[in-house]
C-alpha cells in the first residue's frame, strides 16, 4: 500500500488531502510512525524524530495514529488477496507476498491480476496501491518499490540477472544500512560486484547470509511464500517525554515495559528463549543486551533477566530516552521446484 497510514488519514479527513502528513506525535520526543508523500517531499520519512520532521518540513501536519482503523482496512484488503489465492503472505499491516502461479480465477497473466487487484483496492477502500510482478520474492519485493506510488513494475524472468546487475546493494531487498556499508568499504557497489564473488568468499565474510547474497546476485531466490510464515520475535519499547535518569528510574519504567511484553506474549502465545533489551540513549546513541537460554523464559524469568542486563549497563550519566524489551528465538508462535508468478504489494 502506499503511504498506508497517512492515505487513510487523508481519504478521511479531506481537509488534508493533498498536505504534508505526518502520522505520529509532534511532541518533543515523538516519532513520526509515517508520512504522506507530501512531506517525503520534504524529506520526511518513518522513525525520524518528530522536532526533526518539523524542522524539515515546518508546515507538517501531526495526525495521531488509529491503529485499528489500520488494522481494519488491513484485513479488508487481505480478503481482496484470498478472492485470488489462498498463498498470502503478509509482511506487515500494510504489505503482502502473494503466489499467484495458480489462482482462483484462472488469470494466466500475473501482471493482469496485479492490476486487477490494484483496481478493486482501490474501489473499496479509496487507497492506491503498488505491485511489483516477478518470478520469486526477491524480485517482486524490489519491483514494488520502483513505480511509486500507484505503481505496477515487472521484471521478467530473462530481465531479472542483468536488472539485478545494475541494481545498488542498498536497494536490495535482505541488505540493511549496516551490511550496505560493509559492502561499500569492500568496493562492491552494484549486483554485479557482488556477483564476481565467490560463494565461499561471501560465506566467509558475511556468515549464513552471505549464501543469500549469492543467489539474490544472479537473481535466485528459492522461498516459496509462506502463508503460515512464522513470526520470528515480539516486543514493545517506550520513549519518554522526560529523559530517565539513574537506574532506579530505569527499571521503574522497564517493569511497565515487562507487562506490556507479557501481555503481548499470551496474546500471541508465544514462547522464546532469547531477551532482548534496547536502550536508545539521550543523543541518540542506542545499544543491545540480550541473553539466551535452554528453556523458554516465563513472566519471572522476563524480570529477573530485564533486571539484570538493565543493571549491567553504563549509563555514564547519559539520560536514557527509550527502552524496549522482545522475545526472540520464538518457538510455536503462529517451497516448490515450479517457477513462481509472485506480486509484492508494498508501502
Amino acid at each position: 500500500m502506499d503511504a498506508f497510514f497517512a492515505s487513510i488519514e487523508q481519504r478521511d479527513d479531506p481537509t488534508i488531502r493533498g498536505k504534508p502528513v505526518a502520522v505520529g506525535s509532534e511532541r518533543a520526543r515523538g516519532v513520526v510512525a509515517a508520512a504522506s508523500y507530501e512531506a517525503r517531499q520534504f524529506g520526511v520519512h518513518s522513525a525520524m524524530p518528530s522536532t526533526t520532521a518539523k524542522k524539515k518540513c515546518p508546515g507538517l501536519i501531526f495526525v495521531k495514529p488509529r491503529f485499528q482503523v489500520y488494522k481494519s482496512v488491513s484485513l479488508q484488503i487481505r480478503n481482496i488477496f484470498f478472492e485470488y489465492t489462498d498463498l498470502v503472505e503478509p509482511l506487515s499491516l500494510d504489505e503482502a507476498f502473494l503466489d499467484v502461479t495458480e489462482n482462483k480465477k484462472g488469470i494466466p497473466v500475473a501482471t493482469e491480476i496485479a492490476r486487477e487487484i490494484k483496481k478493486k483496492i482501490n474501489k473499496e477502500t479509496d487507497l492506491t496501491a503498488s505491485a511489483g510482478v516477478s518470478v520469486n520474492k526477491f524480485l517482486a519485493k524490489i519491483a514494488s518499490d520502483y513505480q511509486k506510488p500507484d505503481g505496477l513494475f515487472v521484471i521478467k524472468p530473462f530481465e531479472a540477472e542483468q536488472f539485478v546487475e545494475n541494481l545498488p546493494v542498498s536497494k536490495f531487498f535482505g541488505i540493511g544500512k549496516v551490511t550496505a556499508k560493509k559492502m561499500h568499504s569492500m568496493g562492491i557497489q552494484t549486483g554485479k560486484d557482488l556477483k564476481a564473488h565467490t560463494l565461499e568468499e561471501l560465506v566467509r565474510l558475511f556468515g549464513k547470509a552471505g549464501s543469500f547474497y549469492y543467489n539474490i546476485s544472479r537473481a535466485v531466490d528459492e522461498r516459496p511464500v509462506d502463508p503460515n510464515r512464522i513470526r520470528k520475535s515480539v516486543g514493545t519499547e517506550q520513549t519518554y517525554e522526560q529523559d530517565l535518569m539513574g537506574i532506579q528510574e530505569i527499571l521503574f519504567e522497564l517493569k511497565n515495559i515487562e507487562n506490556e511484553l507479557v501481555r503481548r506474549i499470551e496474546k500471541g502465545k508465544a514462547i522464546g528463549r532469547t531477551l532482548i533489551l534496547k536502550v536508545k540513549f539521550e543523543n541518540f546513541e542506542q545499544i543491545t543486551r540480550s541473553k539466551s537460554q535452554p528453556e523458554s523464559f516465563t513472566f519471572p524469568s522476563i524480570h529477573k533477566t530485564a533486571v539484570d542486563l538493565a543493571s549491567a549497563i553504563d549509563y555514564k550519566n547519559k539520560g536514557v530516552r527509550l527502552l524496549g524489551l522482545t522475545l526472540s528465538n520464538l518457538e510455536n508462535p503462529e517451497e516448490t521446484d515450479a517457477q513462481q508468478l509472485e506480486i509484492n504489494f508494498n508501502n
